[in-house]
């Protein structure tokens, strides 16, 4: 016997209501531009009460500040080619991270989204669920018509210079990874770059891979990017469906067992 809870996802600011099979009760927040120093005690705060179930599992939604992170990877801070005195003059804050990965950058025009959920309760390990956040990606820009695609042995979404290259080549990177996971919990996420000011990602080695490119939707769309709120809408309608098809594999694993 199965049990299916209805879940109301509510989209703050974007007038979407959906609903989630197999999952407890999934609510997308849209804070808008935050710092990062802020939006990291939101998610510690969000976590806690997913954590002792007091509160929903959570999609975050935000802009942040300019702002560079460093992971606690080694020599991750070798990756951020300025110092802090030139970051201060571009208006470029630093900030240390918990989260996986290297060196990232975030700011105006990149959409950042941090998932906050169970993964056993979607049957989903790390490694699962860096592959269902990738295939998030790949499906919402899909849906806005740029054409992206893994890399072997690299986490992350990539796509080619004019968004339809296929996979043919190694492309350039469209949207940088990083979770942390506790106590059976997620956070940290994905960062989209949808029109950020590139100029940035030459302060750093974006994700310590030096001789990667950087893309964004600006870049290969040019004046056919969509505005940021039909991104949103892209990646929360992706999202669903990825973590709706993870519940029902779940789901099927406990019938046919």
């Amino acid at each position: 016997m199965t049990t299916t809870v209805r879940a109301c996802v509510r989209v703050r600011g974007l007038g979407v209501v959906m609903s989630l099979q197999g999952a407890e009760e999934f609510v997308v927040e849209d804070v808008g531009r935050m710092s990062y120093v802020d939006a990291a005690a939101l998610q510690r705060e969000v976590h806690g009460r997913v954590v002792d179930g007091t509160g929903p599992q959570t999609l975050l939604l935000v802009e942040h500040d300019p702002v560079v992170t460093v992971s606690r990877r080694r020599d991750a801070a070798r990756h951020v080619l300025v110092g802090a005195e030139r970051l201060a003059e571009l208006g470029v804050d630093i900030q240390d991270t918990d989260r996986g990965g290297d060196v990232t950058y975030h700011g105006p025009g990149q959409l950042v989204a941090y998932p906050i959920l169970r993964l056993g309760g979607l049957g989903l390990n790390v490694g699962r669920y860096m592959r269902l956040l990738e295939a998030v990606v790949i499906d919402a820009v899909g849906v806005l018509g740029v054409k992206a695609w893994r890399r072997d042995g690299l986490t992350g979404v990539w796509a080619g210079a004019c968004g339809v290259d296929g996979g043919a080549g190694d492309g350039a990177k469209l949207c940088a990874l990083g979770v942390r996971v506790r106590r059976g919990v997620a956070m940290h996420g994905l960062a989209l770059n949808v029109c950020p000011e590139m100029a940035h990602f030459e302060l750093i080695v974006p994700c310590g891979l030096a001789g990667c490119g950087v893309t964004s939707l600006a870049k290969i769309l040019g004046d056919r990017v969509p505005a940021m709120e039909q991104v949103k809408e892209a990646l929360v309608g992706s999202m669903r469906s990825q973590l709706h098809a993870s519940a029902c594999v779940l789901t099927a694993s406990h019938i046919y067992k």
